[in-house]
């Protein structure tokens, strides 16, 4: 059963004025992915995160990363039990349905890696024993932007891991109004109810997957991907794993739009979100004033939708 519009409805309890960040971020949860928030400090991600993982009843896990968090602190580690002379395996963070890495990009790039496995595989291995994680599994990590104290780039594997990247960005003055209005009669997030549980996101998500898209809008979205591999500004292009995020995204989007099945403007209304943060730009884009939004865009027109 499709619950998103009572999903976004609890949300918005707590979270003022940045509802379409919330759908982006219920999409992709939807579509089984992860979601990387970059922005600066106190403007609702730690609120958004916290907000998602009650309306879906899914246990939640944080870990505030700083340079001294070690992958251990993470993924867990093995402890020697003297009365069973066993090693006994002591959970990190991570093995939960909703994990919020906040402030990913200050942490070492051993640390950051610890996430690889479990983003992409949904387990994390350790000591040579491999733990499932709970379904489902979503990872919201957010970074402040590059250049920031403290911080460094997150490594290319790791960004692609990330099915789409947002910015939820200073609110406007009637929705900062409406903020601090709600603040005063206690904390907002204690009016968010759930909606389903984990068992309930997980039905969802089969039935994002059994979304129908034809094989002329498989080929449109395939296309539409390759033309970042050959475009003259673009040094690297989107990876297959953008393809299949494409793929899952736009069946998240027709979802939530009430429909079984995928149409053009599904793919067009997500291509952007899924691909940008995945490209590499030639040095000449710079000096030309193209940024991958506006490469994308070209792209997007130049590419032939088919008629269905």
């Amino acid at each position: 059963m499709n619950y998103t519009q009572q999903i976004l409805k609890e949300v918005k309890k707590a979270v003022s004025g940045k509802d379409q960040a919330m759908v982006w971020i219920l999409m992709t949860i939807l579509a089984g992915g992860h979601v990387l928030l970059e922005d600066m400090p106190g403007v609702g991600k730690t609120t958004a995160a916290l907000a998602f993982s009650r309306a879906l009843g899914l246990s939640y896990g944080r870990v505030q990363f700083t340079p001294d968090v070690l992958p251990s602190d993470v993924t867990g580690f093995s402890l020697y039990q003297k009365e069973t002379g066993r090693m006994i395996f002591q959970p990190g963070a991570v093995l939960c349905n909703f994990f919020l890495a906040d402030e990913l990009n200050r942490a070492t790039s051993r640390t950051q890696s610890a996430l690889l496995e479990a983003m992409e595989e949904g387990q994390v291995t350790v000591d040579g024993n491999t733990y499932r994680l709970p379904a489902p599994f979503f990872v919201m990590a957010t970074q402040n932007p590059t250049g920031a104290a403290g911080t460094q780039l997150l490594p290319d594997s790791q960004m692609d891991r990330f099915t789409v990247r947002l910015s939820l960005g200073y609110p406007d003055p009637a929705s900062e109004l409406e903020m601090v209005k709600n603040r005063l009669s206690g904390n907002p997030l204690d009016a968010v109810r759930a909606v389903v549980n984990a068992d309930g996101v997980t039905d969802m998500q089969r039935e994002v997957q059994s979304v129908y898209i034809k094989d002329e809008l498989l080929e449109y979205l395939i296309s539409l991907v390759n033309a970042t591999r050959n475009h003259g500004l673009i040094l690297r292009g989107a990876s297959p794993r953008a393809t299949l995020s494409l793929t899952a995204m736009a069946k998240a989007a027709a979802y939530m739009r009430g429909r079984d099945f995928v149409v053009p403007q599904d793919i067009l209304t997500v291509y952007p979100r899924v691909v940008e943060h995945r490209l590499l730009l030639a040095p000449e884009a710079q000096t030309q004033g193209e940024g991958a939004a506006s490469i994308l865009k070209q792209i997007a027109a130049r590419v032939p939708a088919p008629k269905v």
